[in-house]
């Protein structure tokens, strides 16, 4: 039903390399290499890390064994690469020595994938991120107009492809709630420096209070019971495991400006919704505002990986309270950010932002305008 930002996937292929595709679970990985699969005139394999047969010829090191396992195909396709040990060194050797072999692997987790296929694969890979859907992705279905009528749907239920494809708010409630209780997870606690699901699950609802807000990992160590160093070495895997995004403070000239917390946000606000158990209607809440922003960072962030913008990322924040929500530096450039829900009345830009950063831009960001913030066609 949907086109992914990607397709058509083969655009990407290329003989004696491999394509790397990372993303979280459920948001159409494996559809979107079933699709290339189902068009595609090269003869291929198709296999997955869940194979424990093909766990052990891949993570062998046998050489022999290794070329043997792929020899005489066009293509070469492995689906949850990232439970395979060693899988770097073997996709090094496959496409060293088949003459113009492509290989693509998919990854939920980045953390094990990535640091196990970077080094080997030096020159030889290009590496895709898929995320759940994004507003320029459906705008192959609905027109401008249908999506802002759809705006609060994706606030609260999110955007994976089958949470949107669901026929009853039910149902939403029922996927979402298993994605975000099961899959979202899953290579976390696989992870054996993670010791307690329990303190997973209760940081995750901690951050989920605190969208849009500075984080304290001192704060959360205590109200978890926990050592900061566990803290932080949880927030790093859920980031690197695509659950959140981390923000951290912007800073060059200012001593009054705030570096030292960063803030979080949720990949998917419907993640977020279903760790709290809080789908009420947006008449009945009260985080709104949260959502908003945390949808706009998001989406903003799918919108510069499929367009290939690249940027770094920061929120900007003084002692004396001035704010912005979203700062991109792009090209040298500074573009400040701010998400409004509701806009009563115009909103000036920080004075100090404009006076310490020479040339600075500066946005408010609301319904009315958002798709021009998230859309192909305006930076």
């Amino acid at each position: 039903m949907f086109k992914r930002a990607y397709q058509p996937l083969e655009q990407y292929l290329h003989p004696n390399r491999v394509l790397l595709i990372y993303g979280p679970r459920r948001v159409g990985k494996t559809t979107l290499l079933q699709n290339l699969l189902a068009q595609t005139p090269l003869k291929y394999k198709l296999d997955s890390g869940d194979n424990i047969r093909t766990q052990q010829i891949l993570s062998s090191q046998d050489f022999d064994q290794i070329l043997a396992y792929a020899e005489g195909y066009d293509l070469l396709a492995i689906d949850e690469a990232q439970n395979i040990p060693n899988i770097g060194i073997a996709l090094k050797i496959i496409v060293d020595q088949i003459p113009g072999i492509r290989v693509i692997a998919t990854g939920s987790s980045s953390f094990d994938l990535a640091g196990q296929v970077g080094e080997p694969l030096t020159g030889r890979k290009r590496t895709l991120t898929l995320f759940p859907m994004a507003q320029s992705e459906l705008l192959g279905v609905f027109n401008r107009f249908e999506l802002g009528e759809k705006l609060t749907d994706f606030l609260i239920f999110g955007s994976y492809p089958e949470v949107l494809t669901a026929p009853s708010r039910s149902e939403r409630i029922e996927i979402i709630s298993e994605i975000a209780n099961s899959y979202s997870l899953k290579d976390i606690l696989s992870f054996d420096r993670v010791k307690s699901s329990g303190t997973l699950l209760d940081l995750l609802k901690l951050l989920a209070f605190q969208i849009g807000s500075e984080v304290s990992i001192n704060e959360l160590a205590t109200q978890l019971g926990v050592e900061p160093r566990t803290v932080k070495r949880y927030l790093d895997l859920l980031e690197k495991s695509f659950v959140i995004l981390r923000l951290s403070g912007f800073s060059r000239n200012l001593r009054q400006e705030i570096t030292s917390k960063a803030k979080y946000y949720f990949l998917d606000t419907g993640i977020r919704n279903a760790l709290i158990a809080q789908f009420n209607d947006p008449d009945q809440r009260n985080d709104l505002g949260q959502l908003w922003e945390n949808f706009l960072v998001v989406e903003r962030l799918k919108y510069r990986t499929y367009a290939t913008i690249l940027a770094n990322i920061y929120f900007w924040r003084t002692y004396d309270q001035q704010e912005i929500d979203l700062v991109e530096e792009r090209e040298g450039q500074l573009f400040g950010y701010e998400c409004k829900w509701s806009l009563k009345k115009p909103i000036p830009a920080p004075r100090s932002w404009l006076e310490t950063y020479s040339g600075a831009q500066f946005s408010v960001i609301h319904p009315k305008n958002y798709q021009d913030f998230v859309l192909p066609g305006v930076l």
